[in-house]
């Protein structure tokens, strides 16, 4: 009879090994599940952080124009160290300006607001407003006058031509 037990036992024994084997895959697969879980959580937060970063710097970029554009009139030391300090801070939070006058236009850096006559086609002629990026991505993109070789002037001449080829109908009719 002790034959007879001895393969119930093993049969047992691999049922019970088998079932540890099991338990020890999920255990395995939780706990990895848990550590991407604490990883994805801390990088929502870092993104938070960064976002509000953002917003709070994005309300201050004017605040820094009005200053720029203050000391190109008063020309004063005291504003001038101001403005230093100012850009220093943002320069530590990630930010930096988007480099504009002279390089190629850019539709995902630059916004085109004036088209300027040139010999320069397609070349950031003027700087507008200054643009900003933090950490790679836009805060706010230079608006800029870009260089055309041969501007379409929006004359009357244009606006006459139009009228005399769009059809004038009565009421009469």
């Amino acid at each position: 009879m002790t034959k007879i037990k001895k393969p119930a036992a093993d049969i047992q024994d691999k049922k019970t090994k088998k079932a540890q084997g099991d338990l020890e895959h999920q255990l395995k697969r939780a706990l990895a599940d848990y550590q991407n879980l604490e990883r994805r959580i801390d990088e929502e937060r870092r993104f938070l952080s960064h976002l509000s970063s953002a917003l709070v710097i994005e309300k201050l970029l004017p605040v820094l124009d009005n200053l720029e554009n203050a000391q190109k009139h008063l020309k004063d030391e005291g504003l001038e160290m101001v403005i230093k300090q100012f850009r220093d801070v943002l320069q530590s939070e990630g930010v930096s300006e988007i480099p504009a006058e002279g390089s190629p236009f850019d539709p995902n850096l630059h916004e085109a607001v004036e088209i300027l006559e040139s010999d320069k086609d397609g070349v950031v002629l003027k700087v507008l407003a200054k643009g900003y990026k933090i950490n790679d991505k836009i805060l706010r993109p230079a608006q800029v006058a870009v260089g055309r070789t041969k501007v379409e002037a929006k004359d009357e001449d244009n606006e006459e031509n139009l009228e005399k080829e769009v059809p004038q109908y009565s009421s009469s009719e």
